[in-house]
């Protein structure tokens, strides 16, 4: 059981990573270096289509990485 937690717990944290790496950044080029700031504290911009899903998708992972380290914890 502690094992198969623990392949677990390596297997969502690949994929977390590729998630994280897959995102864009909020502040791409000089124009989001000025206005970065206001639009993150607005927030006007909306995701949608793809960094939608990774966005999601990387709450998700985490979440379950979270639990699958307390999972794995709790055992040893």
């Amino acid at each position: 059981m502690e094992t198969a937690i623990n392949v677990l717990l390596v297997i969502d944290g690949i994929i977390m990573i590729i998630l994280i790496l897959l995102q864009s950044g909020k502040s791409a080029g000089l124009s989001g270096a000025i206005s970065g700031g206001a639009e993150q504290l607005f927030g006007k911009q909306k995701a949608r289509g793809i960094d939608l899903f990774l966005h999601r998708g990387t709450i998700v992972t985490a979440v379950i990485f979270f639990v699958l380290a307390f999972v794995s914890a709790y055992f040893v």
